[in-house]
């Protein structure tokens, strides 16, 4: 994918510019530039990722790319609590498949987001995982995840076909202001 197709994921996701927001499961940072892309320069983002190595080339492209947009990175596992302010958004971009048991990290998630702040999943429309990619989720099955996870709604954004497990879709669950 091109960082146009990344945009197009994320873009129906986000209505405004700035806002605080982080990508967790960072890695080198192709949703997180995108973010950048469509949140602009009064905006602020947060990387997440395990892989400090990754992060490292994700501020170098990032500094090079969007000047004006504040990133901090975080090398640590976002499955565990993390010292986040409160979140207009989050990202979630092909790194939630990486955890079996989903309820526990979709609470912390919750926790970090505002209330009415919404979380972006991009993710295989797929319900069966292989060695690279151990636990997708198909859009119906992350409508129930959601609901159960306690995000007051859930709506499909946008959607591609990919060589690798079909199709790759994105959507945004919002963060019920009743709890």
């Amino acid at each position: 994918m091109e960082h146009q197709d990344h945009v197009a994921l994320l873009r129906p996701g986000i209505p405004a510019l700035g806002g605080m927001w982080a990508d967790l499961g960072a890695g080198t940072g192709a949703f997180t530039l995108a973010l950048a892309d469509i949140i602009g320069p009064t905006g602020k983002i947060t990387a997440v990722d395990k892989d400090g190595r990754a992060l490292r080339h994700l501020a170098d492209t990032f500094s090079a790319r969007f000047p004006q947009v504040t990133l901090t990175t975080i090398t640590a596992d976002f499955t565990r609590p993390l010292a986040l302010p409160p979140l207009d958004g989050v990202v979630m971009a092909n790194s939630l498949h990486f955890v079996r048991h989903k309820a526990p990290v979709l609470a912390l998630v919750r926790d970090y987001l505002r209330p009415d702040g919404r979380l972006l999943i991009v993710e295989y429309n797929t319900d069966r995982g292989n060695h690279w990619v151990p636990h997708p989720f198909s859009y119906s099955t992350w409508e129930h995840l959601a609901q159960q996870a306690g995000f007051s709604r859930t709506q499909r954004l946008h959607a591609r076909p990919s060589r690798f497990l079909g199709e790759i879709y994105s959507a945004a669950s919002w963060n019920s202001p009743s709890g």
